[in-house]
């Protein structure tokens, strides 16, 4: 029997990642002669790109502007393709009980974040430049998880959380968040991302990979109740379930260049990236499976 090439990936265990988990059922990935090892990362961007940096991840599925950023501060990885084209829709909250019912009014709060470097930290950023705020005051408050900055915010430690929309609507539905706001990403929410050292090793394997998972998320929208599905596996209502299928849009491209240099622009704007970087050193073009003769 054919030795299967392992692939150690991760990825946030939320409902943009269940098309892996479908596959992995499925035994796509065995039959294609991958034993893929996924890990559910609850941390993060953050704690993603340093289990690149480490080895202990050979590939994730990680937010775009948190991969690019940590590849420009020297992350030996880069970018497959994109994952999920559509923006990434960020809730703003705040504990229930606060007084405050605008964003605007909490300036001076500190910003419960998972890790420096995540989704919850940049993002951060980008809401203080909407609404003036000097970044340089920013205050964090490290909380690792989404369970962290529940409790962060419920013990005042922090007054402001960024957090994907729909994962935190039950929090919201329970009373312990309130949503003072949503603020989209202006580029593709998610990227899939290896390790110059497993795309040197395992390039053929990464094919066949990403021609497997392309072949599942193009099928994902269309499964029967998969609206049934995503919402009782994640503890979600079917109509917020609905809504995201509505607004999300899964991709086999690459990243463009004209979203690198939107990240950049906005990052450079709020003094989190200093160097400018080319298309050409974040990405690795993999050969298509039609390709490989």
């Amino acid at each position: 029997m054919k030795k299967l090439t392992s692939i150690r990936i991760g990825g946030v265990p939320e409902h943009f990642n269940l098309p892996w988990h479908l596959a992995l059922e499925d035994d796509a990935f065995a039959k294609a002669g991958i034993d893929l090892q996924w890990q559910d990362v609850p941390e993060g961007t953050g704690q993603m790109s340093k289990m690149l940096r480490e080895g202990a991840l050979e590939v994730a599925c990680i937010l775009t502007d948190g991969i690019v950023k940590d590849i420009i501060a020297g992350n030996p990885s880069r970018i497959l393709q994109v994952y999920v084209s559509s923006p990434l829709l960020w809730g703003v909250h705040a504990p229930a009980h606060i007084e405050a019912d605008r964003t605007e009014q909490l300036e001076d709060a500190k910003i419960a974040i998972s890790r420096y470097g995540s989704g919850s930290h940049l993002m951060s950023y980008l809401l203080a430049k909407k609404h003036g705020w000097d970044t340089e005051d920013i205050e964090f408050e490290l909380t690792n998880t989404l369970d962290g900055a529940v409790s962060a915010l419920s013990n005042n430690k922090a007054q402001l959380f960024l957090w994907e929309r729909y994962m935190t609507q039950p929090i919201v539905d329970q009373g312990i968040f309130k949503r003072l706001e949503t603020i989209a990403t202006p580029w593709p929410s998610f990227v899939i991302a290896a390790t110059q050292q497993c795309i040197a090793e395992k390039e053929d394997a990464l094919v066949t990979m990403l021609e497997v998972i392309n072949r599942y998320t193009a099928d994902f929208k269309q499964i029967p109740s998969i609206d049934r599905s995503i919402a009782s596996h994640y503890d979600l209502q079917v109509g917020d379930v609905q809504q995201w299928l509505l607004r999300t849009e899964f991709s086999d491209d690459q990243l463009w260049d004209s979203t690198v240099a939107t990240i950049l622009e906005e990052f450079t704007a709020v003094g989190i990236i200093e160097d400018k970087v080319a298309l050409q050193d974040l990405i690795h073009d993999l050969p298509k499976a039609d390709e490989e003769e």
